[in-house]
């Protein structure tokens, strides 16, 4: 990790919810941005910063999700994520993350991702697969 992977970093991501991100079970009138869509997003965004701060041979894996979805976003709405790291303990790092769309907040609450080496990552998997099919 570099040492510019502090806290205060923040970044905003901007996108537009389209049908493969909304939910799909109460028919079309009420298709709305899903939950699980909406913290994929939040990873990547905080995934996309921790890129930034990380060695060439270093990526991120989430560890832990606590997200209050608080309002529904329609299908074609705009939505900003924002991402502000508020800790880095050793290799995990702790987001504060929130999202908006045209009129209200959404969303908010915590990510927390862990730095990792991806060629030790893919021995430990190889490992496991090897287990796996023993």
């Amino acid at each position: 990790m570099k040492d510019t992977l502090t806290p205060g970093l923040v970044t905003n991501r901007p996108l537009v919810v389209d049908k493969p991100r909304t939910i799909d079970f109460m028919g079309e009138a009420l298709r709305v941005y899903a939950t699980p869509e909406l913290i994929r997003d939040i990873e990547h965004t905080c995934r996309d910063l921790l890129l930034e701060h990380v060695d060439p041979s270093e990526d991120s894996v989430g560890t832990r999700v606590e997200i209050d979805h608080t309002g529904a976003t329609l299908l074609g709405m705009n939505v900003e994520i924002t991402a502000r790291v508020v800790a880095v303990d050793g290799r995990q790092v702790t987001f504060e993350v929130s999202a908006k769309d045209d009129i209200e907040p959404v969303a908010k609450g915590i990510h927390k991702r862990f730095v990792v080496g991806t060629a030790q990552l893919q021995k430990r998997l190889e490992v496991k697969a090897e287990k796996l099919r023993s």
